[in-house]
């Protein structure tokens, strides 16, 4: 029987705004959430830069409380709730996503997952896009004792896929992301495609590059195999 070898690094993805859009279905269950409220629905545009954030993020915005409000964690809830309800209705792959995997398992380099995002709510998004049996690895915010921006879950994710920190490139699209990958001794990407807000200041984050689309990456690792 021949054995396939694994190319000799790996490409590992942030979830929200890098490996998927979900921004769509996370904007449409707060804004259920709102209007459940009696409030106004924010606009796509107004929630979107916020979703890489998380849950806690999205309630302060959209009801401009903060976690210490009486009402905060109910209306949390109440979110995650009907987010999982809904979770895979309207989040795709961003363009160009599925090409470049397809590209990495035809040349058989690993990739994965390492999100902040819980894994009652990564595993079956993931799943039910048909991603969790290609991942090498899937390391989600309750992982590890440690979510980003502590290197933790990225040291958990090295050893799911058999190589080092220098041999892997993390690719992300908050500062968390980049922050983590470079405790961890990766190679860093931004991905401008994602969640960037108008506040942030992506070429101060120390990323070895940015990308604006995802087969960007595969002239990333073109440049970086030539260089080692």
């Amino acid at each position: 029987m021949k054995t396939e070898v694994l190319a000799p690094y790996s490409v590992l993805f942030d979830l929200d705004g890098t490996l998927l859009d979900t921004a769509p279905d996370l904007a449409a269950a707060l804004n259920q959430v709102l209007v459940e409220e009696g409030r106004t629905a924010r606009s796509f545009e107004d929630i979107r830069p916020v979703v890489s954030h998380g849950g806690i993020a999205l309630i302060r915005f959209g009801f401009e409380i903060e976690p210490s409000h009486p009402d905060f964690e109910r209306l949390r809830l109440r979110f995650l709730e009907i987010y999982r309800q809904h979770i895979a209705e309207n989040t795709r792959p961003f363009p160009g996503m599925n090409e470049l995997l397809d590209h990495l398992e035809q040349n058989n380099i690993p990739w994965g997952v390492v999100t902040n995002k819980p894994s009652w709510l990564t595993d079956p998004l993931l799943a039910a896009l048909g991603l969790n049996k290609r991942a090498a690895t899937i390391v989600s915010g309750d992982t590890t004792a440690n979510a980003k921006p502590h290197p933790e879950p990225m040291y958990y994710a090295c050893e799911q896929t058999g190589h080092d920190p220098q041999h892997c490139i993390y690719v992300g699209d908050a500062e968390r992301d980049i922050e983590a990958g470079r405790r961890a001794g990766m190679k860093t990407l931004v991905a401008l495609f994602g969640y960037i807000g108008d506040e942030d200041r992506p070429e101060q984050w120390q990323a070895d590059g940015m990308i604006r689309h995802p087969l960007e990456i595969l002239e990333f690792i073109r440049r970086w195999k030539s260089a080692a």
